[in-house]
Parts: C-alpha cells; structure tokens; sequence
C-alpha cells in the first residue's frame, strides 16, 4: 500500500484538494491501493503550530511515498518574519526532501483553444515539458539579505551559485523525460552575461553525449520568454534553473488559457514526489467555491505515473477531465465571455461522475 501526505495549505487549497481526494477515493472503491494521512503546512501550519513547517509534518512527508499538496500563502501572513511566512514551509519540503527535479507541463486542451489569449493556431495542440531545478540557485543561494552601507543607504543581495552536481542530475532528469517525448531539449540559460549559466551550459553540453538519440539546443531565457509568446509549438522538453524556471513556467502556463489547468510533481531521485497546481493560494476568491480544481486533479494524474508507476488511472483521471470538458462545463478562469459556469464541488463530481 502506498501512503499519500495531504497538505491542503491555505487560501483555496482546502477547498481544491478536497475534490481532488474525491477523485482519489473513487480510484481506492476501484481497487487503487493507497492510504491517505492529513498534515499541516504554510499559514495554517503557522496557526495551529506556530511554524510553517512544523516537526510532525516533516515526519509524516518523509514516511510519505507522495505528497498531494494544494497552495500556501496569503496577505495575512506578509508581515512575519521570514522564516515564519507560509513560504517557508514549501520551500523547506522541497529542500530537505532533495525534491530537485520539478516537472511543469503546458498542455493546451483542444476544448479550450479560444480560452488562450493568443491566436488558436498558435497553440492548439501545445505540449510542453518544462523542467524547472528546485532546490538550488538564487533562491536557496547564501549569503542572501538586507544591509546598511557606510553611507547609510540599504543594499539587499541574495546568490546565485550552482554545483556541477546540481546541474548534472536536473540535465539527467530532462535527459531521459526527453527521450520518453519528442527526443528534443532545449537548455535556458544566460551565459552570455552570467557566469554561473555558463557552467551550466558547460555541463549540459557534456552529458549531452550520453544521450545521443536527443537533440539538445540552447537558448538565452530573454530568447525563450519571447520564442514562449511567438512561436511555443517549437519547444518539447525545456530545462533551465530555479528562478528562469519559476518564471517561464507561469508564461507557458498562460498560453493554455489558465493557470487553473496545469499539474506540477517535484521529485527526488528515487520518485518520490511533491505534486501541486503551479497556481497559488488565491486568497481573492478563497471561499466563495469558484476556484477550479482541475490542476489539482491532474496532478494526482501526475503522481500515479511518476511516483506509483500507475498508467492506467492516471490515463483515467486525464481522459475524465477531457470528457468532463466536453460537455461543456467550465469554472469562471476558463469560461468563455458570457458561458455558464460552475463551482469547485461540482467540477469535482463531475470528474468522479465521468471516472465511472
């Protein structure tokens, strides 16, 4: 039996992870043979427990096989101290579960093309995978803060520092996902003005002989936002750093018509993962029940394939989805002007009806 960590967070994660666990009690009545457990992170974490992180939770991800996580953060929480700010949480999951490799798909559904912001030739039949490193880069880089200079004016600084080794095994990981795709690579980088991209490009250029049946390109992340907006059909697998990663993600994610749409998993070396819709907490629409859940569900699509080895209900899951489309039903992010729409619950149900 494989145990699954839920970790709802705050804002609109408790109301998109509870139609996810829908999904996922329906595949356990057909035999899926998981346990799941409940845990605090983020904001909630901080409520109940004083951290973002809290010891019990660090416990239960690691006995975890994977973590089902819905979003953290919200205004409330903006004035703590660093270290206490839901952030944190996340942030500390990904780095003492070496969760290094973060998996971001951009698929356009063909049902909903006009719900993209550019022309549907454009993007119908768009299938992208960004792999975005995790746990390294400027974001986890030291020294990092804020300090006073001589002449009284503050400088804040933070680092951007990779090892070989931490370039070399997010390169294996996009690597081999390439080779289970289109067999085509294109590393993001900035060696021409960074110092640090330039070792990057060093290293994805070595191992690059290690997988011959890939085609490997590089290109400048100033290029490849732009490329992201002209021409995305031209891009299979991407692997860039953590901050390029961080970025050109949530653009790609655009070109699909909603943020609301797309799953992530973050894995470790053996599979473990964290997965995630790569939109955030929402606080904005947090309770009203109108935040899709379809990202949510999705990424527990991800994590039967990738941490469970599980094709089929993780084909079931996405199948159910595209049905569930095709009859038309859509939450407010990805209805067209003036289309009927519908709430959080009954997305949901409608997922769990067409999984049967």
């Amino acid at each position: 039996m494989k145990k699954i960590l839920v970790l709802p967070g705050d804002g609109i994660g408790p109301e998109i992870v509870a139609e996810a666990v829908k999904v996922l009690e329906r595949l356990q009545a057909d035999g899926l043979d998981v346990e799941l457990e409940h845990g605090l992170v983020g904001g909630s974490a901080y409520d109940a427990k004083g951290h973002p992180l809290p010891e019990e939770t660090l416990v239960q991800a690691r006995a975890a096989d994977a973590i089902l996580l819905g979003a953290v953060g919200g205004p409330q929480y903006e004035t703590l101290e660093r270290p206490l700010r839901p952030e944190q949480g996340l942030l500390g999951l990904r780095s003492e579960l070496e969760l290094f490799s973060n998996l971001r798909p951009a698929i356009l559904y063909p049902q909903l093309a006009e719900a993209s912001t550019l022309k549907p030739e454009v993007v119908s039949g768009l299938d992208i995978m960004i792999v975005r490193e995790l746990t390294g880069g400027i974001y986890f880089g030291k020294p990092r803060g804020v300090r006073t200079l001589d002449n009284g004016e503050q400088e804040g600084f933070n680092t951007l520092v990779y090892r070989e080794s931490e370039i070399e095994r997010i390169g294996r990981s996009a690597f081999e996902i390439a080779q289970k795709r289109g067999r085509r690579l294109c590393s993001v980088d900035k060696a021409n003005v960074l110092e640090v991209t330039e070792l990057w490009r060093q290293v994805m250029l070595r191992i690059a002989k290690e997988y011959a049946d890939v085609e490997l390109t590089h290109m400048y992340v100033d290029n490849a936002a732009m490329q992201l907006v002209r021409a995305p059909k031209q891009f299979d697998v991407v692997v860039t750093s953590n901050m390029f990663g961080d970025i050109l993600s949530d653009a790609a994610a655009m070109l699909t018509g909603s943020i609301g749409m797309l799953p992530s998993a973050s894995l470790d070396a053996d599979g473990k993962g964290m997965y995630e819709p790569i939109h955030g907490s929402a606080p904005d629409i947090a309770g009203q029940g109108v935040a899709n859940p379809l990202a949510t569900i999705l990424s527990v699509a991800m994590m039967l394939r990738y941490s469970f080895g599980q094709s089929e209900p993780a084909d079931r899951i996405e199948s159910a989805v595209g049905r569930v489309l095709d009859q038309g039903l859509r939450t407010p992010d990805i209805a067209a002007e003036g289309q009927a729409t519908v709430g959080t619950v009954q997305m949901g149900d409608a997922v769990v009806a067409a999984l049967a």
